[in-house]
């Protein structure tokens, strides 16, 4: 049996966005977190921060729904499933 690396794993899964994000940002409250964990935290690399703005942005359509951020994040990030059907489908290979 061939040993997949996680990259290759990844690449089965199937993500189905929804319109809306499952995971909304405050931007008070991301402004006023130093720590930002989410930043480095995310096995996706959904969060970002613009140089620019200084504001934490998040791209939920690569969202895996491991709740990483939900675990880390000090400031009671909004966080819940995508509705039926949409988020991620993973396949093993």
């Amino acid at each position: 049996m061939k040993t997949l690396s996680v990259d290759q794993k990844l690449a089965l899964d199937a993500i189905k966005p929804q319109d809306e994000p499952h995971i909304r940002l405050d931007p008070g409250k991301c402004r006023a977190c130093k720590a930002r964990p989410c930043l480095q935290a995310c096995p996706a690399h959904l969060y970002t921060l613009s140089p620019e703005t200084g504001e934490v942005t998040f791209e939920h359509a690569g969202c895996l729904e491991c709740g990483t951020c939900l675990a880390l994040c000090p400031e009671d990030l909004d966080w819940s499933y995508p509705a039926g059907g949409f988020g991620v489908q993973y396949r093993h290979g």
